[in-house]
Formats: C-alpha cells, structure tokens, sequence
C-alpha cells in the first residue's frame, strides 16, 4: 500500500458573511473562552490529517497531524537465539516454577534490541507517532487592540464536521470556520470580520525538531525528515502554505513567515505530506496545493458536508433534550458528574465516538492509533503505537454495528501486512508455522515480543486481530473478502496447532509461555505474569479455530485442517468458575496481586467475544458477574468502556448505564490535566482520559452504547437488551446487526413500540421478540403479512431492500 496522501489545509478571511454558531443543536457542544490545555482543543480529521485549533484570539495555533507520519523504520527484532530456550521455560512452568520460567525468559525470550524503548520510541527503530507540526497564526488587531473580547462561542458541529468560532473585539464581529475536508483531501479554515480590512495577520510553521523553514516566492514551506533510529534518514515530511487575496489586502514574505494586511478576505491553502506511501513529498504538497486553489470556499464547504454525511447520517440516536444543550461542554460535564439528567450528553457522546472514527480512519490507509490520528507532541504517550492486548481492537468495535463497516478496512489491510514479518517470528520464537504477533505494534510491521515478558510475552493479538477479520464476514456476508483474508485467519490458526503444548498435568493443550494481558499473580512473595495457559488464550484460541472452521466450512477448503482445528479446539480447558464463583483468569487458582486491575482479559468470552450468555450459558455469565463485581467498576478510561459491553451483554443495563456515567466524570481539575483521582474520565473536549488521552475509550463507549440497544452475536436479533432506567423514552436508527441489516427502534416508557428491518443482503433473521408483543403487526415492503412465531422468536427470510416493519 505505498502511495503518498498529503494534506492541505485552506485558509479562507472573509470581510462581510459571518456564518451564525447554533447552540441549539444537539449534536454539537461548546465552549465559551479560548483552549487552556490541548485537552480542550476541538478535533477535526478526515480519516488522513487532523487539526486541532485552540482558539486563541490574539494567537491561534492548529495543531496539525497527519496519519501516516512515524520515526523509526523497519528491523529485525527477531532474537535468533529465542526458541534454544523455549523447552527450558515450559519445563519450568509444568514443574510450577513459574519464577524461575519468567526470570528465564527476561534473559533469553523478548525482542533484540530495545524494542519499544519503554514506550519511549522517538529515537529507536520502532519508532513513535509524531505532530507534523503547528499551524500558528498571530493577529493584529489595528483599531481595537486594547479593546475587551466578549460574545465569545467556540463550537464543534458533529453533524458537518466543522470547527466554528465567533466573538466581538470592540466594535467588530470575528468569525472563524475550520473544517478538514472529505471531498478535496484539505483543511478549510474561514476567518471573517465584519468591518471591511480589519483582518490583518502573520502566518508561521513549526515544530520541536528536525524542520527547516523557508519561502518560495510567496509560499511557506516546512520540511524535514525524522530520525528512523540508525542512521537518522528516516520518513520525509512537508508542509507548503499559500496565501491567495481575492477581495484586495496586501501580502508579503519574510524568511520564515508570511503576512497579510488590510484584508477583506484571504484564502490560506497549506498541503502536508509524508513519504511513508513511497510518493516524491514535495511534488506531492505542490500539486495538491495548486488542486484546492481553484475552489472556492462555498463549493469547498459544500462538497466536504456531503461526503461527510454519506457516513455519519447512517445512524442516529435520541434519547431526549433539555436546557443543557446550551451550556458549554465544560459546565455540562461538571453538572452531569452531579446530576445525571441531560441524556441528550450520551446521545452526543455516541455520536461523537463514530465521529471521531470517521475523522482518523479510511480505506486505503491506517487504522486509528492509540490517540486516533492526533497528537501534538514527538513523543506521543506509549509511542502513539497499535497496541494489540485490546486497544486497537476496542478502537474498531463500533466500525460495523454503528453503521461504519468500510472503515474496518484499514485495520483488516493493516493486520494483513503483518503475516510475512510474524511468520519469521512464529519461526524464531517457538519453532511453529503460520504467523505471530504479541503486544507492539506500528507502521513498520514490528511483531517480535516486548521487551519486558511481564506484558509483552501475550501470543494471542493474531488471533485477536482476525476476530474482526471473521466480524466484518458476519456482518457483510461478502464471500469474495472471505476467500480474500481467509488465508490470514489460517496461517494465525496454524501457529497455534503447533504451538499448544500439552501440559502434562492437566493433560489439556495450553499457550505456553503466554500471560493474561498485564495482569499478575502472587507466586513466592514475587509479582509473576508468566503462565501456562490463561482463559483469554483458552477463549481467543477456541474461537480462532471455530471462525477459521466455518471459513472453510462456507468457502468448501481444508477438510483435514477442519478435523485437526476440531479436535484440538476439544482439548483446550473450558472457561472454568472457581471456588470462590468468578470465571478463573489462569488455569490454576492463583491469588490476584491487584484484584481490581483494569485488564478484564478473562471475560473476553463475553465481550468482545459470544462464548458466555445469558441464555446459552447462565452458570458463566453469572461467573462473569461476579467477575466483575469482584474487579469493580472505577478504573482506566478504556477498562470503563469496555465493562459497559460487558454489562450490556448481561443484559444489566443500569449497570452499563453507571460505567457510562463513570466514564463521563471531569478527568481535570483547575485547568490542569489531572484525572479525577479514582481513575479515567472526560476531558472537557469529549477526548477519553485513560489518563492521559487514549482514544480507544471513546470507541469502546459508542460500542457499549450500541451493545445496550441492539444485539446479534448469538444469532438473534434482540433489541433494548440492557434498556437503562434512564432512557425510559428514546429511539436508534441505522444500527447494524449480524447479517447486514440496519436495525431502527422506537420505544415508550421502556416498552418497544415499533421496529425495523433493512435488509443489505440475503438473509435468514431471527428476532427475540418483547414481552409486549401480543398485539403484533407485521409489514414486509408495505405490506401487512403474518410469519410463525416459535419460543419467542420471529425468523424471516429477506432479500436485498427488503424493509420488514414491526409494531408493538
């Protein structure tokens, strides 16, 4: 997938037309002053580049990002002499010296080199996510330079994707729009008072390291090139910066800026590229630059809505409105911390998650990081990386059920670049066929384990990756991609038919050496990690070779792969409860050493998982519950998100509904970034706090939202599964289910009053129907109908445009 994507960015000043902010609308929030910390930023991205403007009124600074824009470079991590200790570390494990096992593997079994750099990567080959720079932009304001500011409205608009900013200084009213554009590939940025000439302005770039800044002619140009941590030839960037005066004013350049004065309007054009997709960068920036300066705003603004909405007006949300809705985000989320009763906040929330799914992802490039696509520092928090113990997945799970399959795609293109290099690594480490791939991941297919076994020893993320490679299957039905990453999920399946060993006191096959994701246990008055077999590798692995069966199954392959996948499924441990009630996290009674650790990694069955169920299997869920109640509810802002899926599958949706509201707590205090001192929360611009700022929370939450309102993953369709309390009147549209319909939902004082059923592709549906059914009417197309009903559910086969309409 090399090809180069750039980014420009359009400034346009405007002397007469000031676009009116609407504080009315729900699906948008504000602020009423400038940004204090970055956290209060609005995020704007189109899926390559990202802003984020502060808002300042003297000095505004657009943090400027785009996706692909990494140091570090490819290597050989690959510690040959890894698997000569391989049977040593089992032996130590089936002999209960699991001490001794994991000093061992400290010594002989991580990555060569320094791997991550402990999250530290800037400097080292594997590298870390950086800025690509600041977009700074300095006013003077002429005749009202001491004059106050007031009327001051800072707005993100999830319904256009667009940055919107008012205030009067003096006697003048400003206005500023920014939006990053889906149709032209750019950002736009309008900047207008209403006095004519009254606009004056200097324009600069820069960033902490490694950039030269120059002009040309009357363009601003940034270049550089990053340290890939050998040589310090690593991935080329650049930035150029345009200024066109269409309505009069005067322009100038100095070395490193350039100015305008006196004028009544000023478009401001500023490409970015990177050579990661292998194009010439200045090439790049150049003609993208001269494309998006022969539009105009209007044309601009225009385009970018309408393939914007294409993905975001899939799906909505109601849940109800009241004053809060004019009350700046800051103050809103203050309130709710106190007082729960502004659900119109959850439906913005929701739609802010898929928001910011459209905004740092889209076919043909990468899927989000740990922070999306923004970023505004070189040394992103744990390197801005793939982290793939859960975060990258979480950052995926609302891409097909709120109505956004496509944007699956860069995660699924990415795990497929990952074979080659963790075919090498299934061979080194554990002498086994097929592929491999542990914690870390990044742009430059680094899939060797971290380097320290505590945490970078899991051997699952392979099989994790291709749960979504299977999900995006179930939920499109298109046999063509099947066959497409069909070999994936085999060559990740085959490395565990040889890598399960017998543990010769149980008699079961286990992962060995593995871990439960970060978590540790109390062994010899020491924190240990390193196990042989965990129920997340037992619940992982069993439903790697049931996907990876029912491919072949569907695709008519592998027979006698089929069989070995069978009979080595039956052979894995079963989830097991303890004594003490709760699904066992390791396939011995080991003691906890942090019980209320923030990993859930043993219930992964539940979610994202459907081996534990409230109907299938009560004894489990009731073992996942107490689980749960055991590891309690305040923790990390991801761990919160994902618990609200793990209550929503329980079917106890005031439970979810309080990880919710949990999630939603202030993460500052006083203007400084600290979280509220019981785990994660909020910053005031909607962003999760892990803490610091990770993105997958904020994905996982929209998920668990859609998970309390619509279900399928047992193969029935049931809808308001985990109704909270709170939503006692609301209604969904455009939720997706197994089988590509798009679910819609009306419902009244907590009762289902109508449904409907769009169906995508040909398919067989089954429908839990509601207690309050018996007065059911059915419309197929229009048409009224009648169909059996059987133990409660209502099964129908529908065609492509099929519509089935269902009243209560």
């Amino acid at each position: 997938m090399k090809s180069l994507y750039a980014l420009s960015v359009v400034l346009l000043l405007a002397g007469c037309t000031t676009p009116m902010i609407n504080k009315e609308k729900s699906l948008s929030y504000f602020f009423d002053s400038p940004a204090r910390i970055w956290e209060e930023t609005l995020p704007l991205g189109n899926g390559r580049l990202g802003l984020m403007p502060d808002g300042g009124v003297n000095k505004e600074t657009f943090v400027m990002n785009e996706i692909s824009l990494w140091s570090g470079g490819k290597q050989d991590a690959d510690n040959p002499y890894a698997h000569w200790s391989l049977p040593n570390i089992r032996r130590l494990l089936f002999d209960g010296r699991n001490d001794e096992a994991q000093a061992l593997m400290y010594e002989t079994f991580v990555c060569k080199g320094v791997g991550s750099g402990n999250g530290n990567g800037a400097n080292v080959p594997f590298g870390t996510y950086q800025l690509l720079g600041n977009l700074v932009l300095n006013y003077t304001y002429l005749r009202e330079s001491n004059d106050s500011v007031s009327s001051y409205i800072r707005e993100l608009n999830l319904q256009d994707a667009t940055a919107t900013l008012s205030f009067k200084k003096g006697s003048v009213n400003y206005t500023r729009e920014a939006f990053t554009s889906f149709s032209g590939d750019l950002g736009v940025i309008h900047l207008s008072a209403d006095v004519n000439n009254a606009l004056n302005f200097s324009v600069g770039m820069n960033r902490p390291e490694r950039y030269t800044i120059s002009t040309s002619g009357k363009d601003l140009v940034m270049m550089g090139q990053l340290n890939n941590g050998t040589d310090g030839a690593g991935m080329k960037y650049g930035a150029r910066v345009r200024i066109l005066l269409p309505k009069g004013g005067s322009l100038s350049a100095s070395d490193t800026s350039v100015s305008v004065q006196n004028a009544s309007e000023a478009v401001l054009l500023v490409s970015m590229a990177t050579d990661y997709f292998g194009k010439d960068v200045e090439s790049e920036i150049v003609s993208l630059l001269e494309a998006s300066a022969k539009k105009e705003f209007s044309v601009l603004k225009k385009e970018h809505i309408a393939a914007y909405s294409k993905l975001f007006d899939r799906a909505s949300l109601n849940l109800g409105r009241n004053e809060r809705v004019n009350w700046p985000i800051n103050k809103r989320l203050d309130a709710f911390y106190q007082d729960k009763n502004d659900p119109a906040l959850i439906s913005l929330y929701f739609q802010f998650g898929r928001y910011l799914l459209i905004s740092s992802t889209r076919p043909g490039l990468l899927p989000p990081n740990l922070q999306g696509l923004w970023a505004r520092t070189i040394r992103t928090p744990w390197n801005g990386d793939y982290h793939l113990n859960i975060n990258l997945q979480m950052n995926l799970w609302p891409a097909e059920v709120t109505n956004l399959s496509e944007l699956h795609l860069p995660m699924i293109e990415w795990t497929k670049h990952q074979v080659t290099s963790g075919e090498q690594t299934a061979r080194v480490y554990y002498n086994a066929r097929g592929w491999v791939t542990h914690i870390l991941g990044n742009v430059w297919e680094f899939t060797a384990p971290g380097e320290h076994p505590s945490w970078g020893a899991t051997n699952t993320s392979a099989a994790w990756l291709c749960e979504h490679l299977y999900t995006h299957y179930l939920y499109t039905q298109d046999k063509t991609y099947l066959a497409e990453v069909y070999p994936v999920m085999k060559g990740a399946a085959l490395f565990f038919t040889d890598m399960l060993v017998e543990d010769p006191r149980s008699k079961y096959l286990v992962t060995a050496p593995t871990t439960s994701p970060e978590n540790a246990f109390l062994f010899n008055d020491q924190k240990i990690s390193i196990v042989a077999g965990s129920a997340m590798d037992n619940q992982i692995v069993r439903e790697l070779f049931t996907n990876t069966i029912e491919a072949a199954t569907i695709l008519g392959r592998d027979a006698d792969f089929i069989n070995e996948l069978t009979d080595k499924r039956s052979r894995l441990m079963p989830t097991t409860i303890g004594q003490d009630g709760r699904i066992m996290e390791w396939l011995e009674p080991y003691q906890e050493a942090e019980p209320h650790h923030r990993h859930v990694s043993h219930l992964y069955g539940l979610y994202p998982g459907n081996e534990i169920s409230v109907e299938r299997t009560p004894e489990l869920a009731e073992g996942a519950r107490k689980s749960l109640e055991g590891r309690g509810d305040r923790s990390t802002g991801w761990s919160m998100a994902w618990k609200i899926n793990f209550w929503a599958r329980l079917h106890d949706g005031d439970h979810a509904y309080k990880l919710l509201c949990d999630l939603l707590a202030p993460a500052i205090k006083t203007g400084e970034t600290k979280y509220n001192g019981e785990g994660g929360g909020s910053y005031p611009n909607l962003f999760c706090s892990h803490p610091p700022f990770q993105i997958d929370g904020n994905f996982g939450a929209t998920a668990g939202i859609a998970e309390m309102l619509v279900q399928s993953q047992t193969g029935k369709i049931e809808l308001l599964p985990a109704l909270p309390e709170a939503w006692p009147n609301g209604s969904f549209k455009g939720l997706k289910v197994y089988g590509g319909a798009e679910v819609s939902a009306q419902w009244k004082k907590g009762l289902l009053t109508e449904a409907t059923l769009h169906s995508i592709t040909a398919y067989t549906y089954q429908i839990k129907l509601p207690e309050n059914s018996g007065q059911l009417s059915i419309r197929l197309n229009q048409k009224p109908i009648s169909l059996p009903v059987s133990n409660g559910l209502l099964t129908i086969d529908m065609r492509p445009g099929d519509e089935l309409i269902l009243g209560f």
